[in-house]
């Protein structure tokens, strides 16, 4: 839905470049590439930060599955860590090598 509004607004604008301008054609021809250069840019980054998210929660949900996840070269299970949902880091827990020790789910594989 934000795409559709994204679009309108847009549109909009171009509207108003053609219609309510003094510009040259030039000018509105490079004011237009730039505008579309930025929204497409913002869809790119939207659905690059949505695979990112995807992934961590993936890893996320094989670790609550009981299955190891490899982060930086660590093998991560729940015997050794727990995970804060808030930050979605691992912590190694105590009594074990890794106590203390933290890895962002987003470095995991």
């Amino acid at each position: 839905m934000a795409y559709i509004a994204g679009l309108v607004v847009a549109g909009l604008l171009f509207l108003a470049l053609h219609y309510f301008t003094e510009l040259t054609k030039k000018q509105k021809v490079l004011s237009s590439v730039f505008i579309l250069v930025v929204i497409l840019s913002a869809v790119a980054f939207n659905a690059y930060s949505s695979s990112q998210r995807d992934k961590m929660l993936n890893v996320v949900m094989r670790f609550e599955q009981n299955k190891t996840v490899r982060c930086k070269g660590i093998d991560v299970d729940k015997k050794n860590y727990t995970i804060s949902i808030g930050t979605y880091t691992f912590i190694g827990k105590e009594n074990t090598p890794n106590y203390g020790q933290m890895i962002s789910a987003s470095s995991c594989e």
